[in-house]
């Protein structure tokens, strides 16, 4: 356990714990209500996101070429990234010699990435590596809060603590093959600025830190009550998030959605967003004792900030010390019950071992502490 959660089990969690739309008939509200609808649709309806489809590797001459199509609406702009492992270890597109179709690429056949062998291993490659080919940053803003979210295609990944790792805590153990569906994550952790403006208040400890820095001291239930007053605000007058689709609901996520998005679609990162943490994290070592404004460390390969340290993120599971070794292949949601929720992702507080992605934190669902915040998923 972190200092943190010992702390939060002891006395502050004591302290903490002592505590129809209806028809209308006005043709002129009825043409308002169109109009509100109509500008909501225009700030938040967004279309299916693209897929990397097709993808054909082959060697040519001292490189690698991979042709793939980006399948998706005409003229979208996809974020395509392409990762390669390599004897255990991962290598991002901004760390190999790249050239060709990568990054922001419109939808259409026959796009192609090449990669120069050599000049990031000079005496040649002998060993085999896995590659993968992504397409996302779709993203859509919340129309009342401004909070922005990054399409997350779904898929299978190995959870857990693994090879690619270290530091395993038995509870992180076995790795264990887990798939879940199409979701929208949130971008960043949910801000002072956007609590307040369901809430109307703001608990957070770090207030001068200013509205741009994550919301935090808040308990698993305030932010039930805080999804809850947000969905009633939106959800009436939000148009689908896909062609032909239903509405979408805000929600924590759960362990396994969480995990998946904070390595970057289920690869082999240690922490979010690669193996350095000093440039993707806010910890111990470089955070000064507070939390920082959201988006000032690396995103990961989806896009996502900060899922790595700032502050710990809430989940919606409960926490089952066994859980991993009955987990359900297809979009586990916990435990059915339990005494405490999930926490994951570390914080300013902890030094980088609680900054891994496959680290699992337990705290009491009515316990508040400056160190804790969270992140909002939304359904497709």
């Amino acid at each position: 356990m972190s200092r943190w959660v010992d702390e939060l089990m002891g006395e502050r969690v004591k302290e903490c714990m002592s505590r129809r739309i209806k028809t209308c008939f006005s043709l002129i509200f009825s043409f308002t209500l169109l109009l509100i609808y109509s500008l909501t649709l225009l700030l938040f309806y967004n279309a299916d996101a693209a897929e990397v489809k097709n993808v054909v590797p082959r060697q040519e001459g001292n490189r690698v070429l991979f042709e793939f199509d980006v399948a998706g609406d005409a003229d979208e702009e996809a974020e395509v990234d392409l990762t390669l492992t390599i004897n255990g270890q991962t290598y991002t597109a901004d760390k190999l010699h790249l050239e060709g179709d990568f990054g922001k690429v419109k939808t259409g056949k026959g796009r192609k990435i090449y990669w120069n062998v050599l000049q990031d291993f000079p005496r040649g490659l002998s060993t085999a590596y896995d590659w993968e080919i992504a397409a996302g940053g779709e993203e859509f803003k919340d129309p009342v809060t401004g909070m922005e979210f990054v399409f997350v295609k779904g898929g299978c990944y190995q959870m857990g603590c693994g090879d690619w790792t270290s530091d395993c805590d038995s509870d992180e153990k076995p790795v264990h093959e887990v798939c879940v569906d199409d979701f929208y994550m949130g971008k960043y952790e949910v801000t002072q600025r956007q609590w307040k403006e369901i809430m109307g208040n703001n608990p957070s400890y770090f207030k001068n830190c200013g509205d741009d820095c994550p919301v935090e001291n808040v308990s698993w239930d305030d932010v039930q009550e805080y999804i809850k007053k947000m969905n009633q605000k939106i959800t009436p007058h939000s148009p689908p998030l896909s062609k032909g689709g239903n509405k979408g609901g805000y929600r924590l996520p759960t362990e396994a959605e969480w995990e998946y998005s904070a390595r970057s679609g289920g690869k082999k990162e240690k922490y979010s967003g690669g193996d350095d943490v000093g440039s993707v994290a806010w910890y111990d070592s470089n955070s000064g004792s507070t939390t920082h404004p959201a988006g000032q460390k690396k995103p990961n390969g989806l896009g996502l900030y900060d899922m790595s340290g700032n502050v710990w993120e809430w989940v919606d599971d409960w926490y089952g010390e066994d859980y991993y070794m009955n987990s359900p292949k297809n979009n586990p949601k916990g435990p059915s019950s339990g005494s405490y929720r999930v926490l994951r992702g570390g914080s300013w507080y902890d030094d980088p071992r609680g900054m891994r992605s496959a680290n699992r934190y337990r705290a009491n669902p009515g316990g508040r502490d400056g160190s804790v915040g969270f992140r909002l998923l939304r359904t497709k």
